[in-house]
């Protein structure tokens, strides 16, 4: 088999340089030793390195660092023939999980890199009013998650990992108010919902490997959605239940394919999903708090990114 044109994206302040380039010269000396390096910095996550990787004619792209730079480089990589590989070294390496990608083991993430299988999975496109697209490839959304984002301290993250976001919890439930807006699902009707937050996601499962949406597939031409309304302990319990009996343990054990929406807890899905705010609220873009967003529409990219 004939070896791919290789390129390394990696995030410094995730993972030194001399490290990646030791582990991978341990996994096979011959691909490290071809392979083009690009650093990311404060400034570019790593859209210009993953064009500069595309330049160079990288037919695969090992993207060392988290979410964010896996995102970037995913932006660019989208409707190319390179691929993407991912050794995850975030926080939370959300869509690294998803995939199953070895996480906390560079040298596996590297192997399965090399010689793993290829597959083509979607990509989500936002656009929040300002002209241009933003890819993602994990999810989307404002209220809860974007709140718990600001909300987290980073020097207790860097400590503890994705273990920080459960102790900011409490303080962005307090700051999530339910609101009313406009939803509209692929070419349906524009319809009035209420709620505190709204997550679109491509994949669905988080840290601690808690599936919020259970029927979300990186490759099934679709996205998913909840829509969260509890503001009461009541409404709380109820969401919980929701998640942890109704699609969560029921389902192992009845193989009940269908989700179950609660009061609380609402799930959709379209390959298109736009939201009309009454006002601008905090929103996040694969776990980046990107700002004040009043509408946007979320597309999905069937097949659009190769990866392995």
């Amino acid at each position: 088999m004939t070896t791919p044109r290789i390129a390394v994206v990696y995030n410094p302040s995730k993972i030194k340089r001399d490290d990646l380039r030791d582990a991978f010269d341990k996994v096979d000396a011959a691909a490290c030793a071809a392979a083009d390096w690009f650093e990311t910095t404060e400034h570019d996550p790593g859209n210009g390195p993953a064009r500069d990787a595309l330049d160079a004619g990288a037919q695969l792209v090992i993207v060392a660092g988290g979410d964010g730079t896996v995102r970037a480089v995913a932006e660019v990589l989208a409707g190319s023939d390179a691929a993407l590989a991912i050794v995850p070294q975030g926080t939370g390496n959300l869509l690294a999980r998803n995939l199953e990608v070895p996480i906390g083991d560079v040298a596996a993430a590297l192997e399965r890199a090399l010689r793993g299988d290829e597959r083509r999975i979607d990509i989500g496109w936002i656009d929040t009013g300002g002209g241009d697209e933003q890819g993602f490839a994990v999810m989307v959304g404002f209220g809860l998650d974007a709140h718990m984002l600001v909300e987290t301290d980073d020097d207790l993250k860097d400590k503890v990992g994705w273990l920080a976001y459960v102790e900011a919890l409490g303080r962005a439930v307090s700051k999530s108010e339910v609101v009313d807006f406009t939803l509209k699902v692929d070419d349906g009707e524009p319809e009035a919902v209420s709620g505190h937050t709204l997550v679109i996601g491509n994949c669905g499962t988080i840290q601690g490997g808690v599936a919020i949406l259970p029927d979300a597939a990186v490759d099934d031409g679709l996205l998913d959605a909840l829509l969260v309304s509890a503001d009461t302990v009541t409404g709380w319990l109820d969401t919980v239940r929701s998640f942890v009996w109704d699609n969560g343990i029921r389902r192992v054990f009845t193989s009940e394919a269908q989700t179950v929406d609660a009061d609380t807890a609402r799930h959709l899905t379209g390959a298109s999903i736009s939201v009309e705010l009454p006002r601008p609220l905090l929103f996040e873009i694969d776990g980046e708090e990107v700002g004040d967003v009043q509408t946007f529409t979320a597309r999905v990219d069937a097949g659009a990114l190769r990866v392995r």
